[in-house]
């Protein structure tokens, strides 16, 4: 009796599974069913824009079509018609930048461009083009990621197996620099951390920023830049990174970048004489009057490459020239950095803008006041050895 019912139970759970199955079968056959109508509807019926949204995109057209052929272009996004064009048509062939529904690869440009040039926020950007801030922030980092995958064809180092142009073609640097590959620098930018790590990146300039490492050829190109280093980090610890990193600066053998009197000399970065007087502007009143002096003077003369590099890229692009907090977090505020640098070696070699460079040059020039070459920082990990 005890067999035949665990018998009877055992049919009994069969059949019951077997008709679980079945209509869990049936189910999903009637929710495909239910999705295909749906979508068959959606196709049948095409999107009709409301009266607002018509208006809305007469107001982006226009905005679009006056950027394109006006020349405030370069008031608006740091270069001309043509210069923008080609960059779109790069961030699309290289950049895998696209078209999105309601929204085309030149507007989106155009936006990443204009708050770079003018550190506008997305809320700003939100009323001027007539889009959500949400839409404007998705689009601001689809370009952002774009420019970033040009890295390596517009951040590329020296090989050193040329004589740099400004060097061979100048008799006053030709021979004795002739294996000298650029100039190297840090320079400081506002970034926006939390109260935790605010001491980290709190300087001598009593706001938080970050140290910004980079490395420029001659013709004002960045050729190597290491963004996210604390403000209070050392020239020193920064550098060793920066030579030590997988990422790292690679200097040939024999060759050598120039940097200032903050940097201890090594094999492959040439201080100038320390003691000894260094900067443009001293010897415009009073020519060197020996050797040391006459090749600070040279030294000077092509390390301010690196100066005028930051200069122009920050009055380029204000957004990491500007002392109030940023809207971004450290590691947008890296990108963002790298972008400008991608963006200014794109320029600098299609649109290089001349009186902005020559405004820049004679910025520099007068910032060289006269005082001698100073020895490196206490801080720094070097001068203590």
């Amino acid at each position: 009796m005890d067999l035949n019912d665990e018998v009877l139970k055992t049919i009994i759970f069969s059949d019951f599974m077997r008709k679980l199955a079945l209509v869990h079968a049936a189910c999903r056959y009637l929710c495909y069913i239910i999705h295909q109508r749906q979508r068959l509807k959606r196709k049948r019926v095409p999107h009709i824009p409301t009266q607002s949204t018509i208006e809305r995109q007469k107001v982006r057209d226009e905005l679009m079509s006056r950027l394109r052929n006006s020349k405030k272009c370069y008031d608006v996004i740091r270069m001309g018609p043509q210069a923008f064009q080609g960059l779109c048509d790069i961030l699309q062939r290289d950049g895998d930048l696209q078209d999105t529904q309601r929204a085309t690869v030149e507007e989106q440009v155009g936006k990443f461009l204009h708050m770079l040039a003018h550190n506008q926020t997305t809320r700003t950007m939100s009323f001027f083009f007539c889009r959500s801030s949400e839409t404007i922030s998705r689009h601001f980092h689809n370009v952002l990621r774009s420019i970033i995958m040009l890295e390596d064809q517009f951040l590329q180092q020296p090989d050193g197996t040329q004589v740099p142009l400004e060097i061979l073609q100048s008799s006053r640097f030709n021979p004795y620099f002739k294996d000298c590959i650029g100039a190297l620098d840090g320079t400081h930018v506002r970034v926006k951390v939390s109260n935790e790590d605010a001491p980290r990146y709190r300087g001598s300039k009593g706001y938080t920023t970050q140290n910004v490492l980079a490395a420029c050829s001659f013709d004002l190109k960045f050729t190597y830049v290491l963004p996210g280093w604390e403000g209070t980090a050392s020239d020193s610890r920064i550098i060793k990174s920066a030579l030590t990193r997988n990422d790292n600066l690679k200097i040939p053998q024999g060759k050598y970048y120039l940097v200032d009197a903050g940097y201890m000399n090594r094999s492959r970065l040439i201080a100038p004489y320390r003691g000894v007087r260094y900067h443009l502007k001293e010897y415009s009143v009073r020519p060197p009057e020996n050797a040391k002096e006459l090749f600070n003077l040279r030294h000077t003369s092509l390390r301010t490459a690196i100066e005028r590099a930051f200069g122009v890229l920050k009055k380029r692009f204000p957004i990491i020239a500007s002392t109030t907090e940023p809207n971004y977090c450290v590691d947008t505020q890296n990108e963002i950095i790298l972008a400008c640098c991608i963006l200014h070696n794109y320029l600098m070699g299609v649109d290089p803008d001349e009186s902005l460079i020559a405004e820049v040059n004679e910025d520099v020039l007068h910032s060289h006041r006269e005082r001698v070459a100073p020895t490196p920082r206490e801080d720094d990990e070097d001068a203590r050895q």
